[in-house]
């Protein structure tokens, strides 16, 4: 889509050279996909000229909480719900201990709340509780292909993945539990007319329980509402997302989505050198907020 590909772009070029050099951020990349997978837009870097390597495609890197759906989602399929009561506790395994981003602790929490509020100690506590090995079959299943490493701090989104990929992941969320085929080309036409190439659209497998997202969606629209995405709210929209941030302020995302588009930002240093204390919630969830403005320009609201 030329239109919202160039808002893309002014949305990156615009924000870094806002923001970019006292947050100490010098790169981002945005993605923007439709129900089917389809790629509506993808920014890639600030500066094609300077830089042709893709971030949004080839880099990979430390996906921070937004990899925790995962493992809430495997633990709604062992029985949980969003009501389920847990703790957010100090908790020791083999000698590492996760910390809360704001060193507290909340005592006795709901899965939404803790979900919501990003509460480190019980995404680590849900994914030993659900067993090794699960997080990452969901995440595959979802769609994730790089590497995941089976450790506590999986769950914490350690192990590096691509932008592109884990939007089409939450894109699975966002149109009910099919598979997502994220793609660029549907068609290729010879001015004659005739088609020399017509993408054939994969079946779509269910590939997880309509009951199980809904509750997934009921989680991830409380973290746009009252959690650490508020500022990605967009009016008249319902929205669902998460923040995330890697350790030592490395990386910070935002990936969410609405009945129509799903849209994931990075934003982070080629060098891995720590930003300015970025988070998800900030500069993310606002590019994040303006692009599916402009995406939801002439639609309708749908839950």
């Amino acid at each position: 889509d030329a239109k919202l590909q160039k808002r893309a772009s002014e949305i990156v070029t615009n924000t870094l050279a806002r923001q970019g050099a006292v947050m100490g951020v010098s790169q981002a990349a945005l993605v923007l996909l439709d129900g089917d997978g389809g790629i509506r837009a993808l920014v890639g870097g600030r500066n094609y000229a300077e830089s042709q390597f893709n971030r949004a495609v080839k880099a990979r890197r430390q996906p921070g909480s937004v990899f925790k759906p995962f493992v809430y989602l495997a633990a709604l399929e062992s029985g949980l719900t969003p009501d389920t009561r847990t703790f957010d506790l100090p908790l020791s395994i083999d000698g590492w201990a996760p910390k809360n981003d704001n060193g507290t602790y909340a005592g006795e929490v709901t899965l939404r709340r803790a979900l919501a509020q990003s509460i480190n100690t019980v995404a680590v506590r849900l994914n030993q509780q659900v067993g090794s090995g699960r997080a990452i079959e969901v995440a595959r299943r979802l769609g994730i292909k790089s590497e995941l490493r089976e450790e506590p701090s999986l769950a914490l989104g350690t192990s590096e993945v691509s932008l592109l990929e884990m939007t089409g992941a939450y894109g699975v969320f966002g149109n009910g539990g099919s598979t997502v085929d994220t793609h660029a080309i549907r068609r290729v036409r010879l001015s004659s007319g005739r088609v020399v190439f017509a993408r054939e659209a994969p079946g779509a497998a269910q590939v997880v329980d309509a009951g199980d997202v809904a509750e997934m969606n009921d989680m991830l629209h409380t973290a746009l509402t009252s959690g650490t995405g508020r500022r990605a709210q967009i009016a008249s929209h319902p929205a669902a997302g998460k923040t995330g941030t890697s350790q030592e302020f490395r990386d910070a995302w935002f990936i969410g989505y609405t009945a129509q588009f799903t849209a994931g930002v990075w934003i982070g240093n080629d060098n891995g050198k720590p930003m300015n204390r970025a988070m998800g919630g900030g500069l993310p969830a606002e590019m994040w907020r303006e692009l599916m403005t402009s995406a939801h320009a002439d639609k309708p609201a749908l839950p």
